[in-house]
């Protein structure tokens, strides 16, 4: 049947090429949106910087690190008064070593929360401490360059006991802190260089080590170091060139004539340096230095003395 023929046949509707792919115009937009979205993730890429990571990293751990450090505070502040293992001690010791771990998961490369952690392990009775855990600490600390970590090491490794040889050990991490002129490191490897301790005596090298503690502050190496120069000793040249080339060069001239001619009232400043900071034999001896002088005073002034004068 005709008729049934054509109603059964089916043609496709036309399709334009205009259809079948996208326009110009759009393929543009498409291309544009790409190259947009390319440019702004270059820009992110370029403003990323791990540098900025570390230090946000950073900053987070020194934040845990001070929260914990003033609770130890607290606690320095009354253990005197208690017990070692008072239960008052127990929530602030607990506020500091969570901190303190919370510090090294922030930045586990930051040495002061390893060194505050390894020193409550050691030497707090905080619950869950363990000595073993406190030394490993300690020592990755003293070996990723922390002086105060290397200092510490160094005084525990000054152990009198003949089954340890560890004093070169000890001296290695007291230099190694003294490099980054820590003042006890400084004070400590003075006293060895004083008395020839696993170390030829130097009494200059001594001094210098003296001197270097006293500018940081340090009170019993003011001591020792005035001490020296009141016994006549004399102060080094690495020491009288280090203070021409610090002044004006006004006070460079009256540095070096002072330093060279009046070891007494050099060692007078020193005297006052530790008593200042609250050091008690500062004071007395102070109190040494004005009686001789009154007492030289006398001698010179006595009639006696004037009549052999």
């Amino acid at each position: 049947n005709p008729v049934a023929t054509e109603s059964l046949s089916f043609s496709p509707p036309a399709i334009s090429r205009s259809e079948t792919r996208p326009s110009a115009r759009k393929m543009l937009r498409l291309s544009s949106k790409s190259l947009a979205a390319n440019l702004s993730a270059l820009r992110r890429l370029q403003s990323y910087t791990p540098h900025r990571e570390l230090h946000s990293r950073n900053k987070k751990a020194m934040e845990f690190i001070a929260k914990g450090w003033n609770a130890l505070k607290e606690v320095d502040r009354v253990i005197d008064y208690c017990e070692l293992n008072d239960h008052r001690l127990i929530p602030h010791l607990r506020t500091a070593k969570e901190n303190f771990e919370l510090a090294l998961e922030a930045d586990n490369s930051n040495t002061h929360a390893r060194y505050w952690l390894s020193k409550l392990h050691m030497k707090y009775h905080v619950p869950g401490a363990c000595k073993a855990i406190g030394a490993a600490l300690l020592v990755e600390a003293a070996e990723m360059g922390d002086p105060d970590a290397q200092y510490d090491l160094g005084c525990h490794l000054r152990v009198e006991n003949d089954w340890v040889q560890s004093d070169q050990q000890a001296f290695f991490y007291l230099e190694k802190a003294v490099d980054q002129l820590h003042p006890g490191a400084l004070y400590l490897l003075g006293a060895v260089y004083l008395t020839g301790d696993c170390v030829k005596k130097d009494v200059a090298s001594a001094i210098w080590c003296f001197h270097r503690a006293s500018e940081k502050g340090h009170a019993g190496a003011a001591i020792a170091y005035g001490s020296l120069l009141l016994r006549g000793e004399q102060v080094p040249e690495a020491i009288t060139r280090l203070q021409v080339k610090r002044g004006t060069p006004g006070r460079r001239a009256k540095t070096k004539e002072s330093s060279s001619t009046d070891p007494v009232e050099l060692a007078k400043q020193q005297f006052e340096a530790a008593a200042n900071a609250g050091c008690d034999l500062g004071l007395k001896w102070l109190q040494r230095l004005e009686e001789a002088e009154e007492r030289l005073l006398a001698e010179t002034t006595s009639p006696e003395a004037v009549a052999t004068a």
